[in-house]
């Protein structure tokens, strides 16, 4: 009935303002080799999620290249580059303890030369204490002047989250965020205390542990999600 008040509506519409519809397609972009810094503590998924945007660029006809520039914890350099080999993708590495920053940067030297779209470089998600940890990511990201700097926050540490994603914010800056985790929070209402919080556009978010499991974020499929009616409705169609 015209008039008729649908609660759904209501919701779906305060959804859409306060997410607003500022996507961001990494698929579309000219420059080559285009550079992406992922920022986050570790326990977000973030190496995994770095997997998954590689396998998920191979799939569409681009090519990338992993930069292992977490040199600072033992097993995250053999970590990414399984990772690396599972998404059949090239892995650029150096010792442990070595500094990160020319990691970072002979994987953009190597694109360079072989003409590859994308340098995705993983970051150390913890150090002896906080200003070391923000220090580095600075200088990384100053070495490596990435195009994009994302976040990678789970769906599930809520408040937590929004804290961490302060404190990137303030020392070092970013562009994004991606969301992990959303599998195991069904509602996954944290994508809206990112929006309204911190602001940032939410690029992709992962939901599940397989490679696939990771889709660029959209805003009609995030409110189906959240609206279990409109749920109900689809399933009995």
């Amino acid at each position: 009935e015209s008039g008729s008040f649908d609660p759904d509506e209501v919701l779906s519409s305060s959804i859409k303002e306060i997410i607003g519809d500022s996507s961001l397609d990494i698929l579309g972009v000219k420059k080559r080799p285009y550079v992406i810094l992922f920022l986050g503590i570790n326990g977000t998924g973030k190496t995994t999620t770095i997997g998954k945007v590689a396998h998920y660029l191979k799939k569409n006809g681009k090519s990338a290249v992993i930069a292992a520039a977490d040199t600072f914890r033992a097993g995250a350099i053999e970590q990414i580059s399984l990772i690396g080999r599972e998404a059949g993708t090239e892995v650029i590495k150096h010792d442990r303890g070595s500094d990160p920053s020319s990691v970072a940067f002979d994987a953009i030297e190597h694109a360079k030369a072989r003409n590859i779209d994308y340098v995705l470089i993983d970051t150390a998600g913890r150090m002896n204490t906080n200003r070391n940890l923000m220090d580095e990511m600075r200088k990384i990201k100053k070495v490596s002047k990435p195009d994009l700097t994302l976040l990678v926050i789970d769906a599930v540490s809520g408040q937590d989250s929004v804290n961490q994603a302060r404190m990137f914010e303030e020392n070092v800056g970013y562009d994004g965020v991606v969301v992990t985790k959303l599998d195991t929070d069904a509602r996954g209402g944290s994508i809206l205390s990112i929006y309204h919080d911190l602001k940032k556009p939410v690029v992709f978010v992962c939901v599940g542990q397989g490679l696939d499991d990771i889709m660029p974020f959209d805003r009609d499929w995030y409110i189906r999600k959240l609206l279990p009616e409109s749920e109900n409705r689809t399933v009995q169609e």
